[in-house]
């Protein structure tokens, strides 16, 4: 079994049920190990749309990372996403953050995901989970990487 961190992030229709309903699908295939609390966070990379809902969870999971990849993208279309506009409004986003200390860079997957250390939402959501985690690549904790990240757009906590 390996252990595995996703981003998952939703800014069209009820964002906060998009999440759950992510991790409900995704527990058919992965044991879900823990999860951040759920942040908001304006729009990164194209501005002008609705703010988005973002949570990290921690995954242990039997599948390779392509596999994982390919459930990821499953879940996705399967709670109606369309890729038609990068970084454009979504019903839901996942992406594989960390495999273990993989290091992978292919034409279908990065591992780790190269926004990381330039997305403070994605930080602020390791830091709930796995603060002392060390960026295979970066050879920088967690908590390195957001005490160093220029990305200064608000991450608010979602009161629940």
């Amino acid at each position: 079994m390996s252990e595995a961190y996703l981003g998952l992030g939703s800014n069209e229709g009820k964002r906060a049920k998009n999440l759950e309903s992510a991790l409900r699908a995704l527990e058919k295939d992965v044991l879900v190990l823990a999860v951040s609390p759920v942040y908001i966070t304006k729009a990164w990379g194209l501005e002008n749309q609705r703010n988005f809902y973002n949570q990290i969870a921690k995954i242990e999971t039997s599948k390779k990372p392509h596999e994982v990849l390919d459930l990821l993208l499953h879940t996705e279309r399967l709670l109606g996403r369309n890729r038609t506009i990068k970084w454009g409004p979504r019903c839901i986003d996942l992406d594989l953050l960390f495999y273990e200390d993989a290091i992978l860079n292919d034409s279908d997957l990065i591992v780790p995901h190269p926004g990381i250390a330039d997305r403070n939402f994605i930080l602020t959501g390791m830091m709930d989970l796995a603060p002392n985690l060390r960026h295979p690549v970066l050879g920088k904790t967690i908590r390195e990487l957001y005490l160093q990240c220029l990305d200064k757009l608000d991450v608010l906590l979602i009161e629940t």
